[in-house]
């Protein structure tokens, strides 16, 4: 399988497949391709994997793109503005995804639900007890919303993160909750009551514009409906 990232604030990912390579995508999660790719949907992981997707927020089916013939090739769109970030990962390696991260992956790459065992963390990280986890041999392929920072965080070295603002961490990076202090931070500090503490070792990529917050400020200017 090879591949192309193209655009900058939209952007896309063109994978090209030889003869019986496959890729597996959420439902909606293809933009194009060449006529001999074939489309075929499927609950991987049996009806327990496809229940914990369902909890998580994902899809139910994931639907595989397997080349027929000569090479084909795949587009996928990120769905909103941001970058789309390979994880190249080796038999056994895995990497943690907020919920709308995980965009396509090679056949040989598993998606699973990734339950958050600290109660403070799935009560209070923006994601739930929820997220997703891709286990390798292969490449997949993450979404993250806006401009992204990556930390390579030593053992022991924290940071403290709005829980929004999460895209990517290595299964050893520790993520729990801590409440803001200060009761005026609290009030009029504007950054809730809670951020994610993060401890290394491991890599965390961070997105400068969470989803929930660009929603936030749009509300105020959608259309309302007449009360007429």
């Amino acid at each position: 399988m090879q591949y192309e990232i193209r655009g900058t604030t939209l952007q896309t990912v063109d994978v090209t497949l030889e003869p019986g390579e496959s890729v597996y995508t959420q439902s909606g999660g293809m933009a194009w391709m060449s006529p001999n790719i074939d489309m075929s949907s499927e609950m991987k992981g049996g009806l327990m994997g496809a229940l914990g997707r369902a909890v998580s927020g994902a899809s139910v089916f994931l639907v595989n793109y397997t080349a027929t013939s000569d090479p084909g090739s795949v587009t996928f769109a990120s769905e909103f503005p941001g970058h789309i970030i390979p994880l190249q990962l080796e038999e056994g390696q895995a990497m943690v995804c907020q919920k709308e991260a995980f965009l396509v992956g090679q056949s040989t790459v598993k998606l699973e639900t990734f339950f958050q065992k600290k109660l403070g963390a799935g009560l209070f990280g923006g994601e739930g007890f929820f997220l997703q986890k891709v286990t390798g041999p292969g490449v997949a392929f993450a979404q993250l919303a806006g401009e992204i920072t990556e930390y390579n965080l030593e053992a022991g070295q924290g940071l403290r993160v709005d829980p929004g603002h999460v895209g990517v961490f290595e299964p050893t990076v520790s993520f729990d909750i801590t409440m803001v202090k200060g009761i005026k931070n609290i009030l009029f500090a504007g950054e809730g009551l809670f951020l994610a503490d993060m401890r290394g070792p491991g890599r965390v990529w961070l997105q400068s514009m969470p989803l929930v917050n660009l929603a936030r400020r749009l509300i105020p200017h959608l259309p309302k409906k007449s009360s007429g």
